[in-house]
């Protein structure tokens, strides 16, 4: 049974949301936050697998509260998927920054965002969506200061670099398999070696990672 939190100032949006994921048998909400502060405290204290965070909310805001749930310094992240009404929302791309796994539009079917939940709980990223690749271009070539030292790039070895960048441009391990002619388990073996090397959690911010040194370019396919 997946444990989840929702954290949303909208109440019909929760009550929406609780009533698609409870026709699953697998998905239980075991709690609601009206803010980020709330989504803090109750995540903190309920340890679910998933916290559905919007980022548009009072008091903190999703970006902070998943900073706080997930941030890469932490012992013991929680899972934190957003969810946002625009496709080109800086806070997601902050959000995503901060150690989120991923992001989904709120009108996505339902089929979908079951699908994202149980890819995050999982452990993977949710990267599928066109809609996450427009965000990231669409930010990741701003200067930040907290952005990694080059340094870290310069670990990776000429085939790290060609699959991180093929990550980066949205290719699924199989696409990236059949792009360099390696074998799928290969490829999953250089994306371990690459988050390792690059102190990264998952696919996500291998992504923000490559847009921030500028491996693909904004609207490069």
């Amino acid at each position: 049974m997946l444990k989840l939190l929702l954290a949303d100032d909208q109440i019909l949006m929760r009550t929406g949301f609780r009533m698609i994921l409870e026709t699953e048998p697998d998905l239980e909400v075991i709690g609601e936050a009206s803010d980020g502060l709330q989504a803090v405290e109750l995540a903190t204290r309920l340890r679910p697998d998933v916290v559905l965070m919007d980022v548009r909310m009072p008091r903190m805001d999703g970006v902070e509260a998943t900073r706080r749930l997930a941030g890469s310094d932490l012992p013991d992240p929680v899972r934190v998927l957003v969810l946002t009404t625009f496709d080109l929302d800086e806070y997601v791309y902050g959000a995503l920054r901060a150690g989120a796994s991923g992001f989904l539009l709120k009108d996505a079917p339902p089929e979908q965002l079951i699908h994202a939940i149980r890819v995050v709980a999982a452990g993977d990223a949710l990267l599928a969506p066109a809609v996450t690749r427009r965000l990231i271009t669409e930010f990741a070539a701003r200067p930040d200061p907290t952005v990694r030292s080059s340094a870290q790039l310069a670990t990776l070895t000429a085939r790290e670099l060609e699959v991180l960048t093929l990550l980066a441009r949205g290719l699924s391990n199989a696409e990236i398999a059949s792009h360099l002619f390696l074998g799928e388990t290969t490829v999953k073996t250089h994306i371990g070696r690459i988050l390792t090397k690059l102190q990264l959690r998952d696919r996500v911010q291998a992504v923000v990672f490559a847009y921030e040194h500028r491996l693909v370019r904004p609207g490069q396919h």
